[in-house]
């Protein structure tokens, strides 16, 4: 312990002191580059139906011609055929041709990625359909 003698007598010791400057500049920084690059960041919004206007649930005889599956282990089937991501692009193209006011339906495994279903819409978009039926299994 340093002591220093002063007029008043014995002065207790200075403790050291942090200097935080460049931690908040750092901050305001990042916070800066945060408001500037958030406008640019693209979303993809779902618009949920609301109480009122829920659709009445897909039963079995409302089938559409087009059927995509997605199994637990992220692979596709269409129409009963398992096929890969590009074979599904080639046939929805073509199927767009044949059936072009047909929505088609999406049954998503819940154990699948979701990258997997953002793949298949990506597709579904890129061949024309504007709409797609998500078919949830019954609880």
């Amino acid at each position: 312990m340093r002591r220093t003698q002063s007029r008043g007598g014995l002065e207790p010791p200075q403790e050291p002191t942090l200097n935080l400057t460049p931690l908040i500049d750092v901050v305001f920084v990042m916070l800066i580059s945060f408001i500037i690059i958030a406008p640019l960041l693209e979303m993809d919004r779902i618009q949920l139906p609301r109480g009122a206007s829920f659709h009445a649930p897909v039963h079995c005889q409302d089938a559409s011609p087009i059927q995509i599956h997605v199994y637990a282990d992220n692979s596709l089937a269409y129409n009963g055929k398992k096929v890969d991501l590009d074979a599904l692009s080639t046939s929805l193209s073509s199927a767009k041709k044949q059936y072009p006011s047909v929505r088609p339906q999406l049954f998503h495994d819940k154990k699948a990625y979701f990258g997997t279903y953002q793949s298949v819409k990506n597709i579904l978009e890129a061949c024309g359909f504007d709409e797609v039926d998500i078919v949830l299994a019954p609880a």
